[in-house]
């Protein structure tokens, strides 16, 4: 594992790092910020998952977690979106939403994606092994959350694994990809045409088919451009209140899909995180 860069930061250590995946094939870049402890001391570790076009650096530069995370004692992960280097398949046009910088967090099947596009196995497996290695992280004690893209990635690794993550939390997120665009470009792209695999990789349907958390809370923007077409909350809402899953929805008026809604309340979801990881 290579250091980047380190830089001190509410007391603790602001630091990115590259390492060469065996899942992606590539090199990945990640960040992570350690508070100050105890020698000796093991943290809890958030993971935060990034939205369509982002890298681990949008959520670095613009989320304002570390004076939290100092405050509460948590690590704080930010891996990258997608792999990405020269021999890395790319939407052919180019497109912002499918390809590099939207792995849309699944296991590709498809070619050319198959090859790269690991971010499933990536994420949950390979990362959590390479931090718990290398920082004082807990891993008893692990949550998880996410914007757009990464709050779909958020919600459905915390579905999927519901006794390693403490708290699942998510900003505007997309909560059915399988009845919206954004989805129906990726799924079938990264999975192929079996609409089951994508039930796997959709939050509302992972609900529908048994799939249980205690708690979730998300905030979306009420004037997100995305709100109507991409993101659709109701969907998750109803799915909750069928499943008996305590939901909270918290609709914000005035915001919108940027980083400035997200820094606004990220503190809310941090100190929700810490509260559920101890």
């Amino acid at each position: 594992m290579e250091t980047v860069s380190t830089n001190a930061a509410h007391g603790g250590i602001q630091g990115v790092y590259k390492h060469a995946s065996r899942e992606t094939g590539t090199d990945m870049t990640f960040s992570v910020f350690v508070p100050p402890h105890a020698d000796g001391a093991k943290l809890p570790v958030v993971w935060y998952l990034s939205g369509l076009t982002c890298t681990h650096a949008n959520v670095t530069e613009k989320g304002e977690y570390r004076r939290l995370c100092a405050e509460l004692g948590l690590i704080f992960v930010a891996p990258d979106t997608s792999p990405r280097g020269e021999d890395v398949a790319d939407d052919v046009d180019k497109a912002y939403d499918f390809g590099l910088g939207a792995g849309f967090y699944v296991d590709a099947t498809q070619q050319p994606f198959a090859r790269h596009y690991r971010m499933w196995s990536y994420v949950t497996d390979e990362l959590p092994g390479l931090i718990a290695e290398n920082f004082p992280a807990d891993s008893d004690r692990q949550s998880i959350m996410g914007h757009s893209m990464g709050g779909h990635g958020a919600l459905t690794i915390g579905l999927t694994f519901p006794d390693r993550y403490k708290a699942v939390s998510a900003f505007a997120p997309i909560v059915a990809p399988s009845q919206v665009p954004w989805g129906h470009k990726a799924l079938p792209g990264y999975l192929g045409d079996d609409k089951a695999a994508w039930r796997k990789h959709d939050a509302v349907a992972l609900i529908e088919d048994g799939a249980r958390v205690d708690a979730l809370l998300v905030d979306q923007g009420e004037a997100d451009g995305f709100l109507a077409e991409q993101l659709k909350p109701q969907l998750l809402e109803a799915a909750c209140a069928r499943a008996g899953i305590d939901l909270t929805l918290r609709m914000q008026p005035g915001y919108d899909h940027s980083y400035y809604f997200i820094s606004t309340f990220m503190e809310d979801h941090l100190r929700w995180h810490a509260r559920r990881l101890g």
